[in-house]
């Protein structure tokens, strides 16, 4: 996906693509406020500087680890979240800034 402030439509038909698939939409919201959705795990590590633990995507969403992955995996090259490895455990959140600046295209080339 671009890097730049820019976004051609196929970075739009990649994030369309990433969440058109009603579980990666699922957890694109649980991480808008990973407090109130993951409240219930114990946190590695700060949630709001380093995401969600996937082990807690995937205890909550009640997929296989190798599903999650690769879900995580297709929100990520979309440009729509950022990994923190924190020891062994990859984390999760989600890139507003990315976000805003798609929903800015969006308005404009939709």
């Amino acid at each position: 996906m671009a890097a730049t402030a820019e976004l051609d439509s196929t970075d739009l038909i990649e994030v369309f693509k990433a969440l058109g698939n009603p579980a990666r939409l699922q957890i694109m919201q649980w991480l808008k406020d990973p407090e109130a959705h993951f409240g219930a795990y114990e946190p590695i590590a700060d949630r709001r500087a380093v995401g969600v633990c996937v082990t807690h995507i995937q205890a909550k969403a009640g997929l296989a680890q190798s599903t999650v992955s690769s879900y995580m995996s297709t929100l990520e090259r979309a440009g729509l979240v950022r990994p923190t490895r924190v020891g062994k455990w990859t984390h999760y959140r989600r890139d507003e800034e990315r976000l805003a600046r798609l929903a800015r295209a969006i308005g404009t080339t939709v």
